[in-house]
């Protein structure tokens, strides 16, 4: 699968990058995409979440009115969850929502959402590209070169490169990472994904194991 290679002024250096069929041309499971992405969204979610049961509310512990005879219900404490400023009933609690998941399902949904979006034409070759210091400024000229400005866009490093990453980090539509931060929500999460010439033999080497 052959692939025109740009310059960061997107411009075809005339080029060809071969992307392995086995990665970016299968077919999409969609199954292992659901669980991957649901997994990854679980494992954002922090689970400080706590309610007051009637344990933790601070107040008497009389008994408020006399068992029988009454004609309502029992009541044995104002801490009850029937009463305002009780404690709530059933509440939320502390919990770890991560779930395991196997890392032959995580390859296949990795190489299903590369494959989804190379069949849309959402993938883009870059020649690879460094900055002197920390720009915004020129790592935007690149977005606008490759029509990117309106769009959520994924640029995939080979290797870690400070300049780069810092220079995209103010902008709300673009995000950097390196090949192994690649997950399957991030993918198909951007409308196009540029993937720089030193990532793609690493992306591979990672997804063929």
């Amino acid at each position: 699968m052959k692939i025109a290679v740009l310059d960061i002024n997107g411009k075809d250096t005339g080029r060809k990058a071969d992307l392995s069929k086995d990665v970016y041309a299968i077919e999409p499971n969609n199954h292992a995409v659901y669980l991957d992405v649901k997994q990854y969204l679980a494992n954002q979610r922090q689970g400080t979440h706590k309610a007051k049961e009637r344990a933790d509310i601070v107040g008497s512990t009389r008994k408020i009115k006399k068992q029988k005879g009454t004609g309502t219900a029992r009541a044995g404490s104002i801490k009850s969850g029937i009463f305002r400023g009780g404690g709530r009933i059933f509440g939320p609690r502390p919990r770890n929502y991560s779930f395991k998941l196997n890392k032959n399902v995580k390859r296949l949904a990795r190489k299903s959402a590369l494959s989804i979006k190379a069949s849309e034409k959402a993938i883009t070759v870059l020649e690879d590209f460094n900055f002197d210091a920390p720009k915004t400024k020129e790592f935007t000229a690149i977005l606008k070169a490759l029509n990117l400005e309106n769009k959520k866009s994924l640029f995939v490093l080979g290797g870690s490169n400070n300049n780069v990453y810092l220079s995209s980090r103010n902008l709300k539509g673009s995000e950097v990472v390196i090949n192994s931060e690649l997950s399957t929500y991030k993918i198909l999460n951007a409308n196009q994904l540029i993937l720089l010439e030193s990532s793609l033999e690493e992306i591979e080497l990672n997804l063929s194991k």
